[in-house]
């Protein structure tokens, strides 16, 4: 497929709202970024009909002990790094559940790298040692839907059995050809012509919530829609899980805590243990045998 001419591209085009923007004052300049911003949410919602086959693909795929893998160039891949960093203290997943690749490696994530993205070799190459194989879920990110790094990526996966999923802001693009599932977040042009870190950044990292965040809720990561996951490693964190276990159980803030405590500072099996009251090997017993799922493992012992 022959790649369009940047200046074709809708998130390359001059945005006519923002066209004298030196000339403005900082509150001029902030509402037309805040303008602009605004239209982000309506055109991720046109997307949510393929959004949510990629949430039914990445929930499929954790639950049978697959992984997420997350692969992108730039701001993309910055993206997808924060997304899949954000998922252990979250969802108290394995780091290797959900993980990303991007262009340049780490060094990427503080210095720009940009002139990897250019690499198909490269973008085989580190997707290879990830070994993505049939029970996995490779997401490409690429605003443009162009980048060399990131198509090469998604058709290696793609060819190892890997299901494949584009998040990308231009139509017909040939990320989105190389993929199973394609994404279409339609932006339009920046407040900063070309600068694909604003609007088309916030549409991607949209859309990577949702995919992790909607893919854990449906493996019941989550309870109703609480963190119950969350580590305890800190003040702050202590008490938001005490929280969680008084919100969901009802139960009084010492018998959150002795539960807590009891149940080694694991959240889950401090709630199972309140809402079944069951011992706190039986909390964990209950919770392996549902896959770390709380809400099946809560009604797994209310019928014992």
């Amino acid at each position: 497929m022959k790649k369009p001419a940047i200046s074709r591209l809708a998130t390359e085009r001059l945005n006519r709202a923002s066209a004298a923007l030196d000339t403005l004052s900082a509150i001029e300049i902030a509402r037309i970024i805040n303008h602009e911003d605004a239209q982000v949410a309506s055109a991720v919602r046109k997307a949510l009909p393929r959004i949510a086959l990629a949430i039914e693909a990445i929930a499929a795929a954790l639950g049978s002990g697959g992984r997420l893998i997350y692969v992108g160039a730039g701001t993309s891949g910055r993206i997808a790094a924060l997304d899949a960093a954000e998922c252990p203290p979250t969802f108290d997943t394995d780091p290797k559940t959900v993980q990303y690749v991007i262009a340049g490696g780490d060094k990427a994530l503080t210095d720009a790298a940009e002139y990897n993205e250019d690499s198909c070799t490269q973008g085989a190459m580190d997707i290879a040692k990830r070994k993505p194989g049939k029970r996995d879920v490779v997401v490409g990110l690429s605003a443009s839907g162009r980048t060399p790094y990131t198509i090469a990526a998604l058709q290696y996966a793609r060819r190892r059995g890997a299901r494949t999923v584009a998040v990308v802001c231009n139509r017909g693009s040939e990320l989105g050809q190389a993929a199973h599932i394609e994404i279409v977040a339609d932006v339009g042009a920046e407040v900063l012509s070309g600068s694909t870190r604003m609007k088309a950044g916030t549409a991607q990292k949209m859309i990577c919530n949702m995919l992790t965040t909607g893919a854990m809720a449906s493996l019941g990561r989550v309870y109703g829609n609480l963190m119950v996951n969350v580590h305890v490693k800190n003040e702050k964190l202590w008490e938001r899980g005490l929280g969680i276990l008084m919100t969901a159980s009802g139960a009084s803030r010492p018998a959150a805590l002795c539960a807590l405590r009891t149940a080694g500072n694991q959240v889950p099996a401090a709630l199972v243990m309140l809402l079944t009251g069951c011992t706190a090997p039986q909390a964990r017993g209950g919770l392996k045998a549902a896959k770390g799922n709380v809400r099946r493992a809560i009604e797994l012992l209310d019928t014992l």
